[in-house]
């Protein structure tokens, strides 16, 4: 598949079962595996095949780009859902691109009926599959400032829990990744917040684009079923488990002292 041009100097092709989101210059900031900050001209979304139990993520993910035809480095996502499913949004500054599936719903109940810390197997293996996944890549186009850039990740991850609660009735799955970017050359921004040009459009896109994935994903042409509950999720947790609330001391008392 040629390049596509998503926006200002940002291009995404989709080719083998993985996404590239390309951009010269960039910086990333990634929650994936290997995550963190990046300097890199590209992104990916990996899909993987139905009962991938791969450990060695780094020789995984080299096979996969290889065998694409991609030989640039960047930050790597894996998900369940194919990347045919991909689908992207661009709104003023910013450019997303998300593959949606809930096969493996992470629900949240406001009244939870208590229970123990852990996932759905006693080994975790369930919450370390990517069986669905809501994978997000975001790119802004401006030179963000570092709170800007990681709060840039709060901002995506509000929209996508909004827009999943909305759609499925789940804010999320066991594995969900975001990984975000930004020109470091470009034109400043110090904030990212819901109220600014760069939030506002990151909330748009993210919107947006998981939303078009869902529906490609689980469309009249798809043969795969949405789960409407937990229990016919084929994975999924449930947070019943209870904190206990604290309230801060009123303690006038100084630190020094």
């Amino acid at each position: 598949m040629p390049a596509v041009s998503d926006g200002p100097h940002l291009e995404s092709r989709r080719r083998d079962g993985v996404l590239q989101v390309a951009r010269s210059g960039a910086e990333w900031l990634s929650t994936g595996w290997n995550g963190g900050r990046q300097r890199a001209d590209c992104a990916y979304n990996v899909s993987v095949p139905e009962g991938w139990g791969r450990t060695d993520l780094g020789a995984y993910a080299d096979e996969r780009l290889e065998r694409a035809g991609f030989e640039d480095p960047g930050p790597v996502l894996f998900t369940g859902v194919d990347v045919a499913d991909a689908r992207g949004a661009h709104c003023g500054p910013v450019t997303a691109y998300a593959t949606a599936g809930i096969s493996n719903p992470a629900a949240l109940p406001m009244e939870p009926s208590g229970g123990s810390l852990g996932s759905s197997s006693d080994d975790g293996s369930d919450a370390d599959s990517p069986a669905g996944t809501v994978n997000v890549v975001v790119y802004a186009d401006r030179r963000l400032a570092d709170g800007a850039l990681a709060n840039l990740l709060a901002v995506v991850a509000e929209a996508k829990a909004a827009t999943l609660l909305a759609e499925t009735g789940f804010p999320g799955t066991t594995t969900d990744a975001v990984v975000v970017g930004h020109d470091p050359d470009g034109e400043p921004a110090a904030f990212s917040g819901s109220a600014t040009p760069v939030g506002a459009a990151t909330r748009a896109c993210v919107r947006d684009a998981v939303r078009a994935s869902l529906r490609a994903h689980y469309g009249s042409d798809s043969d795969v079923e949405r789960p409407d509950s937990l229990e016919d999720a084929a994975y999924g947790v449930s947070t019943d488990v209870r904190a206990r609330v604290l309230e801060p001391s009123d303690s006038e008392r100084s630190m020094e002292d």
